[in-house]
């Protein structure tokens, strides 16, 4: 019986509110929903990808406000009660008042994608990068997203892409997510 009791107590939904792309969100979900689950299926923000669920692909990451620290994380290995009351950004909140984040910009311009499956997770992953190092060397990139994978591009339109991004930051003065 007491057995029993566990796995019905081990079930039971939690309430999780979070707030992505500056908007709340809140439902009662099983514990053992992913993130990125959340995000896609009860947010209904699919821009964030599932990739492999192990965190190799990187095609997951989002960035997340940890105590006024922005993070990119993988939210395929994340519970999103875990998430509760936390602050998410996704590849659909970077860009402001219709103008394009400098490196959703700068991967357009510089053909930092082909088939565009990690591209979201990709961009995230260097607006995480570029909050520890806004003045990156090319191998300092690759460092840096070293957690995403591309299957189809080779990286070097990538890496250059991000360069330029960063570049257009610095000399804005404005930080990599506003």
């Amino acid at each position: 019986m007491a057995v029993r009791k566990r796995v019905e107590e081990i079930g039971k939904k939690r309430p999780v509110t979070v707030e992505i792309n500056g908007q709340k969100y809140a439902f009662e979900v099983e514990p053992r929903l992913l993130l990125v689950h959340y995000i896609r299926e009860y947010a209904g923000l699919t821009g964030t990808h599932i990739g492999c669920d192990t965190t190799n692909c990187g095609a997951c990451t989002v960035l997340m406000d940890f105590n006024g620290k922005w993070k990119a994380i993988k939210s395929c290995t994340m519970f999103a009660v875990q998430a509760n009351g936390k602050r998410i950004i996704t590849i659909e909140g970077l860009a402001k008042d219709g103008e394009l984040h400098p490196l959703q910009k700068a991967f357009w311009e510089h053909h930092g994608l082909q088939c565009g499956y990690c591209t979201p997770g990709m961009i995230l992953a260097a607006a995480g990068y570029l909050m520890i190092n806004p003045n990156p060397t090319e191998m300092e990139v690759r460092h840096g997203i070293s957690g995403n994978l591309c299957r189809c591009t080779g990286y070097q339109n990538i890496v250059k892409a991000i360069l330029a991004a960063a570049e257009e930051i610095r000399s804005s003065g404005k930080p990599v997510i506003e």
